[in-house]
């Protein structure tokens, strides 16, 4: 028999999940999708992931829970977001593997940064081309062939193909509508298989010509909370910044908060410590207006936002739930 402090924190773990697949599964069924950033997180033990599944030999093994989570994940969310592929273009056995682990999910997927960064960063990550221009930045031959091709036979697993743009020097572009003529270009070229959307970090470039040209290639803009962005809800009041019959928003960080400091504050992700009012109340908005308006809408949820992400979309989900 269980110890009762052990048996107290197995049905509070039930009961949280319980609460959250069906919150999640209600909404999924109105054309809602909430996800994680990610799925990894060992801090999500005894609340999504149940330890047991993850033992060696009696003791909990970290590579069996990084190879295998994706599938208990899947038992709880509709959708997730998939940075893994914003470092690397994924092979089709790649794909194979990560799609027939979670046949229910929807994936939000970041493409290659070798397609979105302009000039490469001088950090240890990228070794002799730091600083360097990429050549191969907005090539769409070479999304279609190498990124795209592959996915095309799990295309009914794709929620959205996410383009993150990191913030770009005046260097770079001296001004918004030079990025955005050099990205309508790209999205001309791009098959129309797919849902695109696309997520920049100057906050210059929500501009008109920057929602035109979504528009004109129905490609959604991703409402981003992010260090030095406006917030979700400052974007969203563009009547303009709704440019797809589908809604994208990625809750990343708390406006001010730096990367670093939120990772410092928050690992291992065990619960919410910094609380954002404002942007559940954008959240839950943003998924109101899609259903409302009829569009699918994906919201992708990061630990990193206020310190556990499926705490707050159980937040989210209630605020819609009970408007």
């Amino acid at each position: 028999m269980l110890p009762q402090s052990l048996l107290f924190e197995e049905q509070a773990q039930d009961s949280f999940r319980h609460r959250l697949r069906q919150a999640l599964n209600t909404l999924a069924a109105r054309g809602i999708y909430f996800g994680g950033s990610s799925w990894k997180y060992p801090g999500w033990v005894g609340q999504i992931y149940t330890e047991e599944r993850y033992l060696t030999r009696g003791k909990f093994s970290s590579k069996k829970f990084e190879s295998t989570c994706l599938e208990e994940y899947a038992e709880v969310f509709p959708a997730v977001g998939g940075d893994f592929s914003f470092y690397s273009f994924p092979t089709q056995e790649q794909w194979q593997r990560l799609f027939h682990a979670a046949p229910t999910l929807l994936f939000g997927l970041k493409t290659p940064e070798m397609i979105t960064v302009r000039k490469w960063p001088t950090h240890a990550r990228y070794g002799p081309r730091g600083g360097t221009e990429n050549s191969q930045f907005l090539d769409a031959g070479l999304m279609t062939d190498a990124f795209l091709s592959p996915l095309a036979p799990h295309r009914h697993q794709v929620g959205v193909v996410m383009l993150e743009f990191g913030t770009l020097a005046k260097s770079v572009y001296a001004a918004p509508e030079a990025f955005v003529e050099d990205l309508d270009h790209f999205l001309a070229a791009l098959p129309p298989a797919f849902r695109y959307a696309v997520e920049v970090r100057n906050p210059e470039y929500l501009c008109d010509t920057y929602f035109q040209c979504l528009r004109a290639h129905r490609v959604a803009h991703v409402f981003n909370a992010w260090t030095r962005m406006p917030t979700i809800a400052e974007q969203a009041a563009r009547a303009d910044a709704f440019t797809a019959d589908f809604v994208v928003a990625r809750a990343l960080l708390r406006r001010g908060r730096a990367y670093e400091q939120a990772v410092r504050s928050f690992e291992p992700y065990r619960q919410v410590q910094d609380p954002n009012p404002e942007a559940r109340q954008a959240l839950a908005d943003l998924g109101r207006k899609a259903e409302l308006e009829k569009r699918l809408a994906f919201l992708f949820v990061n630990n990193r936002l206020e310190g556990n992400s499926p705490e707050t979309m159980l937040a989210v989900a209630d605020l819609i739930l009970n408007s």
